[in-house]
């Protein structure tokens, strides 16, 4: 039946679609699990699941496949990191309270061969002088910070772009 011989080739097609999809991971650090119940003038009124809805339909909308991970356990994001590599093509991170101190996640995510974005819902460079300083910046590609979270749809695009110059 000649009608049958082109099904698998549309299924391929379709296959070979999908592989071709950038993935990308949205990690979350410690206390993003509270968004929604923070100071919404730093942090917005948005709660995590809201937010991890509005990036993935951007990622969506450009061709990009997303998984998300939040965790209150500073080992538990290294891990998670760790895990990664060679299985992502870039990544979106805001460690959270991590970002000003935490060597463990910077060595982590200094393995890792894809684009990173660290992204921060506050403007942490016009807040206590403690939250000024991340120690994770100089291992990513961009950074993004005090634009709530029009900030983790502009990283989504800045990721877009980047894997399509690759």
């Amino acid at each position: 039946m000649p009608g049958l011989s082109r099904m698998p080739w549309i299924g391929s097609q379709k296959a070979a679609e999908m592989e071709s999809e950038n993935e990308i991971a949205i990690l979350h650090g410690c206390n993003l699990n509270m968004l929604g119940r923070r100071d919404s003038r730093h942090y917005g009124s948005l709660t995590l699941p809201e937010l991890e809805e509005m990036i993935e339909a951007e990622a969506a909308r450009l061709g990009l496949k997303c998984s998300f991970f939040q965790t209150n356990h500073e080992g538990e994001l290294v891990e998670k990191i760790q895990s990664l590599s060679g299985g992502i093509d870039a990544v979106i991170i805001n460690p959270g309270a991590w970002t000003h101190y935490s060597y463990a996640i910077r060595d982590a995510l200094e393995l890792l061969e894809g684009p990173i974005v660290e992204v921060h819902l506050s403007d942490i460079e016009n807040r206590e002088d403690w939250r000024r300083r991340s120690v994770v910046r100089e291992v990513c590609s961009h950074m993004i910070s005090g634009k709530g979270p029009d900030g983790y749809i502009e990283a989504v695009q800045w990721l877009a772009s980047e894997l399509q110059a690759r």
